[in-house]
């Protein structure tokens, strides 16, 4: 490997939106995001499925699904 071409690689923190914090490595020393999986709906279970103009409805009447 070539000499004085790479970054520092080293510890770094994960700040999410929510207050979390995550301690990691990185060649950056902080990092900040906007959602992570301690609020992302997906994994708190708080998802809820979003029916777009009736489309469910639609489908559901298209094939006999009760």
């Amino acid at each position: 490997m070539k000499k004085g071409i790479h970054p520092e690689y080293g510890d770094s923190i994960i700040t999410c939106a929510c207050g979390s914090k995550v301690k990691t490595c990185s060649t950056k020393k902080e990092i900040k995001v906007s959602i992570c999986s301690k609020c992302h709906p997906f994994f708190t279970g708080k998802q809820r499925f979003v029916d777009a103009a009736g489309r469910l409805e639609r489908y559901k009447k298209r094939y006999g699904i009760k």
